[in-house]
């Protein structure tokens, strides 16, 4: 790309020319993500291993609340690991969510990516350390990324555009983002919650792509519920196709309200 290039999307062009000048730029993407990343850490004194220590603090915690005060089942599977099968989409998508709100008013919301590249390395070597061998379930992992990419895709296009017309959303989401750890199974199983309350529970779209993740490395105790699969298939769809109507819809009042 040659410094004099001007780096523009066109909101009058439609479907695959749209999506051609986003791809066109996908190296301006990673850099965004990397100084993002940088300037969060900078003058730290664990630097970019926070990225590590976030999440080995959060199984840590999950672990002695539901593992060794809950007594929760895990049908044979090491804790830490299963919480970690859980943690790692919820914290792409909970951080996805957290930056892209602000994603047009302060320029960030790229940074999960590169969070989320960081704990699957601490996934494989929290394999390593238990030898846990993934069956071979593991084929359906990469599902479950792109599911959890589209719905942090779709919720955070909502968010985007909403919050730069309505700065209330700034506080609001930070709420949503720490009601939703409790009502996904990040730290516990699916299975626990009551078979008459199951229905409803499934309707959270984070439910299935979690147990998603648990199922393609721990196997097949773990696959996720059909009808969770049908809701997080539904809901991506329509949270995707109604959040880039409205984006498309509002984008070229942007610059007036900023």
């Amino acid at each position: 790309m040659s410094a004099q290039e001007e780096i523009a999307i066109r909101a009058d062009r439609l479907g695959r020319g749209y999506a051609s000048e986003l791809w066109r730029h996908r190296e301006l993407f990673f850099f965004l993500a990397w100084r993002d990343l940088l300037v969060r850490y900078k003058q730290t004194v664990a630097g970019i291993a926070w990225s590590i220590v976030r999440p080995l603090l959060t199984i840590l915690i999950l672990t002695m609340v539901f593992d060794k005060l809950g007594n929760m089942p895990s049908y044979g599977a090491p804790y830490p690991l299963l919480v970690l099968c859980g943690v790692l989409p919820w914290q792409f998508i909970s951080t996805a969510l957290a930056d892209s709100g602000n994603s047009l008013v302060a320029n960030t919301g790229l940074i999960s990516k590169v969070d989320f590249s960081i704990c699957l390395l601490l996934l494989v070597c929290l394999l390593f350390w238990y030898r846990w061998l993934p069956p071979v379930t593991v084929l359906w992992l990469p599902v479950f990324i792109l599911a959890a990419c589209a719905l942090a895709f779709g919720v955070g296009v909502w968010i985007s555009a909403l919050m730069v017309r309505y700065r209330d959303f700034r506080f609001i989401v930070p709420f949503i983002v720490q009601f939703g750890l409790y009502v996904s199974p990040v730290g516990f199983l699916s299975t626990v919650i009551p078979e008459n309350y199951r229905l409803l529970y499934s309707l959270n779209p984070a439910v299935a792509i979690i147990d998603g993740f648990r199922w393609s490395i721990l196997g097949s105790d773990f696959r996720p519920d059909f009808f969770s699969v049908v809701s997080m298939v539904g809901a991506i769809v329509l949270l995707v196709s109604t959040g880039l109507w409205y984006f498309r819809k509002t984008e070229r009042t942007f610059a007036d309200v900023i």
